[in-house]
């Protein structure tokens, strides 16, 4: 044989041998754009700041810094797997409440108890641009953490679709399949076909009334349901803050007001603000979100609501067109 035949051949030997071994593309996810899944069943959980995390499964003890990851693994039965949870007290999940152990917030983060508990992994979520500086700490101590961006999809499906990445790290990504299939159809069958419906929402925290923007979570949810939110500003996912005086406008044409605060009575609602007393949507329907609250404070609309948004959505469309069925996570405030 020729030295240049043998060339040739050796040149298309290496040639299949990387075509072989070039990576598949990822697995396309149907709404979530924050992580995605590779063929062989990884999953790589990406960051707004450009970095990606590559995760493989068995992972059998979780340390979870938000609720809605026990809502996640609790919907595809894997809720076993969490060993430690940031503010276990508010958790409606009894099981889990009752075995995990508090690991603390923050700069007051429990650092023993994390180390106690054995985590293969530590599940995190930054609010803002810059990681919180505990995380930092815990990845020199050994243990391995993945910030979870999945508050920061604003799409109600979006959110719900993080159970498949929730099914990966488990080895149960069947099972978060069939989940997500679940909800997303029952989702798009009760998705409304026009706005019917304006809502005034919220009430001032620490003096400052808070609205979402218009491509905001809440507001794609109200949205689908038949409803407008007054003074959602179109193209902005971020919250804008109204005034007294612009809230009283929009009280005027509202139909409704939804998630008044603490409030779980309209004397309640009086008692904030005397100003509340002059607004005429008071005589409308008013509703809190507060129907699955849990003894220790918290509220399972942020626990389980993200994983069945569809269950939200029901409850929404039944609001919105005055006459609600069987509700999941809305109660009248009278």
């Amino acid at each position: 044989m020729s030295l240049q035949k043998l060339v040739a051949l050796l040149g298309a030997a290496l040639l299949a041998v990387a075509c072989s071994q070039a990576p598949e593309p990822p697995v396309r996810m149907d709404y979530a754009r924050w992580f995605h899944l590779l063929p062989d069943g990884r999953a790589v959980v990406l960051s707004p700041g450009g970095g990606a995390d590559t995760l493989s499964a068995p992972v059998r003890r979780l340390v979870c810094m938000s609720s809605s990851y026990v809502g996640y693994l609790e919907a595809i039965g894997q809720d076993s797997t969490v060993v430690g949870v940031s503010g276990v007290q508010f958790l409606g999940n009894e099981k889990v409440a009752a075995r995990a152990v508090e690991v603390g917030y923050d700069a007051a983060l429990n650092y023993e108890a994390i180390l106690r508990a054995r985590p293969d992994l530590v599940l995190a979520y930054c609010v803002g641009a810059t990681q919180p500086l505990y995380l930092a700490k815990l990845r020199e101590l050994g243990i391995r953490t993945v910030v979870v961006n999945e508050h920061l999809e604003n799409h109600p499906l979006a959110r719900a679709e993080y159970v498949k990445l929730f099914g990966a790290l488990t080895g149960h990504l069947s099972e978060a399949d069939s989940v997500f299939t679940f909800v997303k159809e029952h989702y798009l069958s009760l998705v409304q076909p026009s706005v019917h419906c304006k809502v005034l929402v919220n009430i001032p925290y620490a003096d400052e009334w808070f609205i979402p923007g218009g491509d905001n979570y809440m507001t794609r949810l109200f949205a689908d349901a038949g409803g407008a939110i007054l003074g959602a500003v179109p193209g902005k996912a971020e919250s804008s803050i109204i005034s007294l005086e612009t809230a009283y406008v929009y009280a005027q044409e509202a139909d409704c007001w939804l998630h008044p605060g603490w409030c779980r009575s309209k004397d309640q609602l009086r008692s904030v603000h005397p100003f509340f007393a002059t607004f005429p949507v008071l005589d409308k329907p008013v509703w809190n979100n507060t129907l699955q609250s849990t003894p220790g404070g918290g509220n399972r609309y942020w626990e389980s609501g993200p994983v069945h948004p569809d269950l939200i959505l029901e409850d929404l469309v039944g609001i919105f067109s005055g006459a609600p069925g069987t509700l999941h996570y809305y109660l009248p405030v009278e």
